[in-house]
């Protein structure tokens, strides 16, 4: 059966829930930190980095052992512990309160898949393999991490500049791609990577006026 990929957005306005304070918990919750949500951590212990990030407002904690009831008003959970009739608890839960849910290294009881992911600014790149082999999809983020670099964040910021820009000043929507197309096989992307955003800039500039 093959899945359907989506992204979850809005997470900082969602209640998202981590069951379990060890160290696969905490890189859960350090994906749910980058996609811009404040999750709740229930454990009645925590690993040191959890212990920082709560002393810090960082992420919220119930210091205790998961309890029915624990994920009401949740839109997302994670099950992360190492305890088969919590996190069969918790995905029962879940299921009954149609909340998003993975239970992590079981992937019957997963109605979604965390999957490896490269974040270059807005560029995001995911990679899953439906739960079949988290290390597979680990090797393949980092192969991708070398071939999109750190130079895509100010590339995909100065592209989201332009993008009004270049709507304003050309109404049809041939000559704007034209104009994309131009931008994207250009040396700016290397400018960036050479430290050198001024010409970058001036270089994306000149191509959009050429086509005033």
């Amino acid at each position: 059966m093959g899945d359907y990929p989506i992204a979850v957005v809005n997470l900082q306005s969602a209640r998202c829930v981590v069951v379990g304070g060890g160290e696969v918990a905490a890189r859960k919750v350090a994906g749910l930190q980058a996609a811009g949500a404040r999750p709740v951590v229930i454990s009645p212990a925590l690993t040191q980095i959890l212990w920082q990030q709560a002393e810090s407002g960082e992420i919220e904690t119930i210091q205790r052992e998961y309890q029915p009831g624990d994920l009401t008003g949740a839109r997302l959970v994670i099950a992360a512990t190492d305890d088969p009739q919590t996190n069969e608890s918790v995905w029962q839960e879940a299921q009954a309160m149609g909340c998003l849910v993975n239970v992590v290294d079981d992937p019957a009881r997963c109605n979604f898949h965390v999957p490896a992911t490269v974040r270059r600014g807005a560029l995001t790149i995911s990679v899953s393999t439906g739960g079949s082999s988290p290390l597979l999809a680990s090797r393949i983020r980092q192969a991708l991490e070398q071939q999109f670099d750190a130079a895509y964040e100010p590339y995909l910021a100065l592209l989201a500049d332009l993008r009004p820009i270049i709507r304003r000043q050309n109404p049809d929507p041939g000559q704007r791609r034209a104009i994309w197309e131009t931008l994207l096989d250009s040396e700016i992307l290397d400018l960036l990577r050479s430290g050198e955003p001024e010409r970058a800039h001036q270089h994306a500039q000149t191509i959009i006026e050429r086509y005033s």
